[in-house]
């Protein structure tokens, strides 16, 4: 299934200039997993190098956030979305 992609306008260096585009999987989990395949540059941005979600980003399919999902293996339908957002702090 085909879906949409949405990333943060920061990490568009990493996407050939893209803040949204469209990924082709099956289930929610091969399409997480299918973003730094797509696009190895994002993968510093996403993941620590154990492998792990960074703890300032957030992915969210439709709109629930992974992180309240008990199992990544939902199969995709037509119009899902997959949205990255990235916290950033300051002062």
């Amino acid at each position: 299934m085909r879906i949409s992609v949405s990333i943060p306008s920061l990490l568009r260096d990493c996407t050939s200039g893209k803040v949204v585009f469209e990924l082709e999987a099956q289930t929610l989990r091969e399409a997480v997993e299918l973003l730094p395949v797509m696009y190895p540059l994002l993968r510093v941005h996403l993941y620590t190098e154990s492998g792990q979600l960074r703890q300032h980003v957030l992915l969210f399919y439709n709109d629930d956030n992974l992180a309240w999902l008990d199992n990544l293996d939902l199969p995709l339908r037509e119009g899902d979305r997959l949205v990255v957002f990235q916290a950033v702090s300051g002062g």
